[in-house]
């Protein structure tokens, strides 16, 4: 079986979201207020995601959430909370760049898919398989 393409875009802000998933996007990605990378975007509220989520869901397209920052021991303290969160709300898989992060979130919520993101500087193929054997679903080179 041959694997299929999968277009993934970005979502700023809910309104983007809405827009990537009518023209047509596989998946979107979603930055919360805290543990994203996504400086520039507008950022999504606890009440924005779940709204996302549906929205999307409805059409057939998944949602990621980034929860990919480089994180310091400070950073580290509500991880938890906002991983069980948007896996209740049905969040299809989260994207981290951070070994810390990657293994709160396994411990947490065993069955939420996991994508390592191109932030965690994988150049070879070594680092792929071994956040393979960890547990990610999936890794985007840098």
């Amino acid at each position: 079986m041959k694997n299929k393409v999968e277009l993934l875009a970005p979502a700023g802000s809910l309104e983007k979201l809405k827009m990537a998933v009518l023209y047509g996007a596989d998946a979107v990605y979603l930055g919360g207020e805290a543990f994203s990378l996504r400086e520039a975007a507008d950022n999504f509220t606890i009440e924005e995601i779940q709204e996302g989520i549906t929205f999307a869901h409805n059409y057939g397209v998944k949602v990621y959430a980034a929860i990919n920052i480089i994180a310091h021991n400070e950073d580290l303290e509500g991880i938890e909370l906002f991983a069980q969160n948007v896996y209740d709300m049905g969040i299809d898989a989260v994207i981290v760049a951070d070994m810390g992060v990657f293994s709160i979130i396994r411990e947490t919520v065993p069955d939420l898919d996991i994508h390592v993101s191109t932030q965690a500087n994988n150049v070879n193929y070594r680092s792929a398989a071994m956040w393979y054997k960890l547990g990610a679903k999936r890794v985007v080179l840098a």
